[in-house]
């Protein structure tokens, strides 16, 4: 099928809630893709963060395959070996207790927000009935996700909305002295806003949060959809601020391109749902926990530590270019601001036609490639995004 058909039939039967790039993606291979006229491109989306350890590695299609031969599906009512692995690496890596399998980043923290108004219920009933999250956050496209998402553009024409949440601005320490009343049972966070425009969690911010939680037995809920999963160097980005969440949700990067979602709850939450209080079809399948497990396993000390070494290098290089004027982030995280003037989209839509896949995030640009991309792999994508940025800034 040629991309002019595949746009056709796109347009004809599939629901357009995507503005899709004019550009037909038939395959993918570590960092590469490949288009629809066989154009080589690199890859410095992964999926909107999704392939942590690239397009089809290895080790992960092995283990993918291999499980799909002998067991594609069983209901929850039926233990399975890839799920109860998975479940056991997830906790030994990250410290927490117990986990909720799920489908995506919205259903874990649709699972997150539900857990914490039982817990509020239960402990403080009458009195906490609020979850404070924050202004230009972003958690999910379901109704009680999006009453948690702190962006006006996504409450248009959907409401009425869920009670119970209140927002304050991110890294403003008096503001959430004055938030954080004695209705609020838990604070709902993202360490770096990634939907938001690449906007990372002050340290002093982090740390009285950390403090309000601990004194008060306020839940700390933290969003790690984007941020999780070896994307900014650490396993967890929480775990560069030396915070312990009584509830951490994860997506995206760990099914390596299969969806899942978690929810990892620690000794204090690991109790508050009970048998048939929450539940999904799909949630714990085989075949995404094979893939996730084969990811726990790619994702390790060395390769975490090239993914910090790697993602300095990177900032670097993007903090050079002409036309670029601030890189924020961590690791295989960042997002660049343009020079004023320059549209972000345009930029991207001139590296699609070189050959480079980007991102954006607000005005800035969005950079989430693979964790296993090399520093050749990105001086290659350097250079079309160097090529893009000039070529804008003589047409202008």
């Amino acid at each position: 099928m040629t991309t002019k058909e595949l746009q056709q039939k796109d347009a004809d039967f599939i629901v357009g809630t995507y503005a899709r790039n004019p550009v037909f993606i038939s395959e993918g291979q570590g960092t590469s893709l490949t288009d629809g006229e066989g154009r080589t491109l690199v890859d410095f989306s992964s999926g909107i963060g999704v392939l942590s350890v690239g397009h089809t590695h290895p080790v992960w299609l092995g283990a993918v395959t291999a499980q799909a031969a002998k067991l594609a599906h069983i209901s929850n009512l039926y233990h399975t070996q890839p799920m109860t692995e998975l479940a056991e690496k997830l906790c030994n890596r990250t410290g927490m207790r117990k986990v909720f399998f799920a489908n995506s980043g919205a259903e874990a923290n649709e699972g997150a927000i539900k857990t914490a108004r039982k817990y509020m219920s239960e402990r403080y009933p009458g009195v906490r009935d609020t979850v404070l999250c924050l202004k230009n956050s972003f958690h999910g496209r379901t109704i009680t996700t999006l009453s948690a998402t702190g962006q006006d553009d996504y409450h248009k024409h959907f409401g009425p909305w869920p009670a119970g949440f209140a927002f304050t601005p991110a890294n403003d320490l008096p503001a959430l002295a004055k938030n954080c009343t004695e209705n609020v049972g838990a604070i709902m966070i993202e360490c770096i806003q990634g939907e938001g425009g690449v906007v990372p969690l002050e340290d002093d911010f982090l740390a009285k949060i950390a403090e309000l939680c601990a004194r008060r037995d306020i839940l700390l809920v933290v969003d790690e959809i984007q941020t999780g999963v070896g994307r900014t160097g650490k396993f967890l980005c929480c775990e560069h601020y030396g915070l312990k969440p009584d509830i951490v949700t994860l997506a995206k990067g760990l099914g390596g391109g299969l969806p899942i979602g978690a929810i990892l709850f620690s000794e204090k939450t690991m109790g508050t749902l009970g048998k048939g209080e929450h539940g999904s079809t799909f949630g714990g399948n085989p075949i995404c926990c094979a893939g996730a497990s084969a990811v726990m396993d790619i994702i390790d000390a060395p390769l975490l530590e090239q993914v910090e070494r790697i993602g300095a290098y990177l900032k670097e290089r993007l903090e050079g270019l002409p036309g670029v004027i601030n890189v924020t982030g961590k690791g295989l995280m960042l997002g660049a601001t343009l020079e004023a003037g320059m549209k972000n989209t345009d930029v991207v839509a001139a590296c699609l036609e070189k050959g480079l896949v980007l991102l954006t995030a607000k005005e800035k640009l969005r950079f989430l490639p693979p964790l296993t991309i090399t520093q050749g792999e990105i001086d290659a994508g350097l250079e079309i995004l160097k090529y893009a940025i000039s070529s804008l800034k003589k047409d202008n």
